[in-house]
């Protein structure tokens, strides 16, 4: 297995609290019926979790990303080169404010399937 594969299932096994939350919520395509992964390796990263048919990153941010914006803001850039929407939420919003961060995201989800649908039709 190679290392990034390895240290993505480490993730999985070692996920915060904010993680644990968002997860009960995406779990079993709870979502507008989307299927998300979590700690997946894309294009050299781990994504926090991942909705394959879609596109979609969702990443949660601790207090240290206020420290890395720049490496941040690459790991987005190379995530969006290679085709995926990230979205990005703070732990805290996460834990403090669940249910506007699910709204959040299922408003984009919905957004993504729309234009889905409306390129299908052309």
């Amino acid at each position: 297995m190679d290392s990034l594969r390895l240290r993505a299932r480490q993730l999985r096994n070692a996920a915060t609290d904010a993680e644990r939350c968002l997860w009960q919520h995406l779990r079993l395509k709870q979502l507008s019926g989307c299927k998300f992964r979590r700690q997946v390796p894309v294009a050299g990263y781990i994504a926090d979790f991942l909705c394959p048919e879609l596109g979609v990153i969702v990443e949660l941010d601790g207090s240290q990303h206020s420290e890395q914006v720049s490496y941040d803001g690459q790991r987005t850039e190379v995530l969006e080169l290679a085709g995926y929407r990230v979205m990005r939420y703070w732990n805290d919003d996460v834990l403090l404010r669940t249910a506007e961060v699910l709204e959040d995201i299922l408003k984009k989800l919905e957004e993504i399937q729309g234009q889905s649908t409306a390129k299908t039709k052309i």
